[in-house]
């Protein structure tokens, strides 16, 4: 036993097999992932030997233990933001921003383009809004223009799902992205920065080049009972207070620039008064804080919403987040006891010994976990929990947030049958089991290796 808890060989292991235990625990006992990162960690405490003191803590000291430093050090950098970012998103739902982008984005590309104009719809609107609640807001949309279109509603689906999972996987505040920021300290704004450089060649490749090829291959009609509900919708009444395209990209982008302007201030500016106030202002907190006050007034308020309205559904929209919350804290704890048990030592040392570029190793592992247990979260935080103790030093801000870009791509590599969103997708728009192989799975695999190779070209650069 003292060899496995001092070896690198055998705390190697020792993680391998804590890994295995987490996997058995979801996919054959079904338990819930935060749960059964919870007990992979205990498990592989124990093994190596730390003390109860470590692990748990004592009544009478006051040093914290790695259960309170695992799930509080993380859950303190990313639960407001994850919060504020989905209140933000609701308010976009339901003021009818994704109708409004749609309909003037297939203005501007006419109908040969309509599938380009759905796949920047999911683009613009999937950065404040959820994958799924984007798929259940859009999908009436695609179904509209694919009627109307007249073509496989997989030329137009299959865009709109590009351009979501890609701000799902690469961008802040996203869960996946922002808690990579929190587990290997880098700065939202390098994020933002290197998931769009690495993200838009992923989603053109994907959302653009691989529907059309795909599309003639794929013949799937508009589900009938649609039709039926889109004709009933026409003859609704035109809201009275219609919300603008300008308000929309506005709402979207004022946290982006805020994030942004701290992270070029930062870089560019002398310390200051200015430095100060970006620096307050780009705060992803204070930005995202800023810009549900801004859609609060101009997206609810002014436009006729009563208060008790607005507070029914934001409040209905944060439900899920508590699991997200759970599974993110759960998976920092984790790579905290991988941390302090040698574990992340010792796989610097093979590393450095190996020559195996950390870039590489971190989406190697991402994809192995995401093809056996589905969840991009858990992929996420658990490799960010591996390889977090190996970027000790060394690193800077951009090649930190390569590595973490490196890490959502494999995150979202080969989605297949033990995903959940490969269900939404099947039962949304209409394909069978084998057809939501041949281009869902398939789709998500071309974002995955684009990014990736986006992510190498920019970490030979930066």
């Amino acid at each position: 036993m003292h060899w496995l808890q001092t070896s690198t060989p055998g705390l190697l292991l020792l993680c391998a097999a804590a890994i295995a235990v987490l996997l058995f625990l979801i996919i054959k006992v079904k338990l819930e992932p935060f749960i059964a990162l919870f007990i992979s960690g205990i498990g592989l405490a124990v093994a190596a030997g730390l003390s109860v003191e470590q692990m748990v803590g004592t009544a009478l000291a006051s040093k914290e233990s790695l259960i309170e430093t695992g799930f509080g050090g993380v859950l303190g950098h990313i639960a407001l933001i994850i919060g504020l970012g989905t209140v933000l998103g609701s308010l976009l739902e339901r003021s009818g921003g994704a109708d409004v982008l749609a309909s003037r984005l297939i203005g501007i590309f006419g109908e040969r383009g309509t599938p380009i104009a759905m796949g920047l719809v999911g683009l613009i609107f999937g950065i404040p809004v959820f994958f799924d609640i984007g798929i259940f807001v859009l999908a009436p949309l695609v179904y509209v223009a694919a009627h109307r279109g007249g073509r496989s509603l997989v030329l137009y689906a299959l865009p709109v799902l590009a351009g979501l999972s890609m701000t799902h996987a690469f961008l802040p505040p996203h869960p996946g992205p922002t808690a990579l920021g929190g587990l290997l300290g880098v700065d939202l704004g390098w994020l933002i920065i290197m998931g769009l450089v690495c993200g838009l060649p992923a989603f053109a490749a994907a959302g653009i080049l691989f529907p059309i090829w795909i599309a003639p291959r794929v013949q799937v009609s508009v589900p009938e009972e649609f039709l039926v509900a889109e004709t009933e919708a026409e003859e609704d009444p035109t809201p009275v207070a219609p919300v603008s395209l300008a308000l929309v990209l506005a709402v979207i982008a004022v946290p982006l620039l805020l994030i942004l302007g701290a992270t070029f201030g930062t870089m560019l500016l002398d310390p200051g008064r200015l430095l100060s106030v970006l620096t307050f202002l780009g705060n992803p907190a204070i930005a995202l804080t800023i810009a549900v006050l801004l859609a609060f007034w101009l997206l609810g308020i002014r436009r006729g919403m009563r208060l008790d309205e607005i507070s029914e559904f934001t409040g209905a929209s944060l439900r899920p987040v508590g699991m997200i919350l759970l599974v993110v804290g759960a998976g920092a704890f984790f790579g905290s006891v991988i941390s302090a048990t040698g574990v992340g030592a010792a796989l610097a040392e093979v590393l450095a010994d190996a020559g195996l570029p950390v870039l590489l190793l971190a989406y190697v592992i991402s994809c192995g976990l995401r093809i056996a247990q589905g969840s991009a979260t858990v992929a996420i935080v658990t490799t960010g929990g591996i390889v977090g103790p190996t970027l000790a030093s060394g690193y800077s801000q951009p090649e930190l947030a390569v590595i973490a870009v490196a890490i959502a791509a494999g995150s979202i590599i080969l989605s297949h049958v033990n995903d959940g969103g490969f269900w939404i997708v099947s039962r949304y728009f209409n394909l069978t089991v084998k057809q939501t192989l041949a281009t869902w799975t398939v789709l998500e695999t071309v974002l995955s290796v684009t990014g990736f190779a986006a992510a190498a070209v920019a970490w030979a650069i930066v």
